[in-house]
């Protein structure tokens, strides 16, 4: 998807393109999901962001409505091994999906191994899809969350995204700021993780987001 520019985007309903409905609750159950797919296509929605196990029936939904289907791998600790990664990452894309949100490896980034998490992500960008790279912005210092995004652009990620909304914070302003200083005009930045209104959708959109992560589609687009 084309970034748009951010005074192209003042309104709520100007956010539809943007937002990637997520239903990523472990108890989901196949109608939530359905659900969500229903309301993607109503709205006009950028993207839904499922688990793996309901790309399938994500993409029976959603064919021909243009509404793409992201995946997330290695969700929510991204404590998998490099292959594990990769294979379901290729399990995904042939189940359907069209986009994947892979976990960055947290052990990896501690450890200072920045070789390997280059190889861990190009290994899952094989695949064969954009691939969003989760840094978990809230457990990262200034200078992890910085190295982290160079490095996810580095091995060839499509972008970054802020959070995954399972470690007890979420996207902010100031972060949306820096991840995008870091990877420039080009590169995609997700601000995911607690947005669930229309003014903290704007805030993150004008901060350099070009995509938002939430499960508050319709009450953001309402403008609430």
């Amino acid at each position: 998807m084309a970034r748009l520019p951010p005074d192209a985007v003042s309104l709520p309903g100007d956010l539809a393109p943007l937002l990637e409905h997520s239903v990523l609750r472990p108890e989901a159950a196949e109608a939530d999901v359905c659900l969500a797919c229903a309301e993607a296509r109503e709205l006009r929605l950028g993207a839904v962001c499922v688990r793996p196990r309901w790309v399938a029936t994500a993409a029976g939904s959603l064919s021909g409505s243009g509404v793409r289907i992201v995946a997330v791998v290695d969700f929510p600790d991204g404590g998998g091994t490099a292959e594990e990664r990769a294979r379901e990452a290729r399990a995904v894309v042939a189940a359907g999906a069209d986009e994947i949100d892979v976990v960055l490896s947290l052990a990896l980034l501690r450890s200072r191994d920045y070789a390997a998490i280059v190889r861990d992500i190009a290994g899952v960008v094989s695949a064969g899809v954009p691939v969003k790279v989760i840094l978990e912005t809230s457990l990262l210092s200034r200078d992890e969350k910085v190295i982290a995004a160079a490095l996810a652009k580095a091995a060839g990620a499509a972008s970054v995204k802020t959070s995954t909304g399972f470690a007890g914070g979420g996207a902010t302003e100031e972060d949306v700021r820096l991840l995008r200083e870091v990877v420039g005009p080009e590169f995609g930045v997700k601000a995911s993780g607690g947005i669930r209104s229309a003014g903290e959708a704007l805030r993150m959109v004008r901060s350099g987001a070009d995509r938002i992560g939430t499960s508050a589609s319709k009450e953001i687009l309402r403008g609430s």
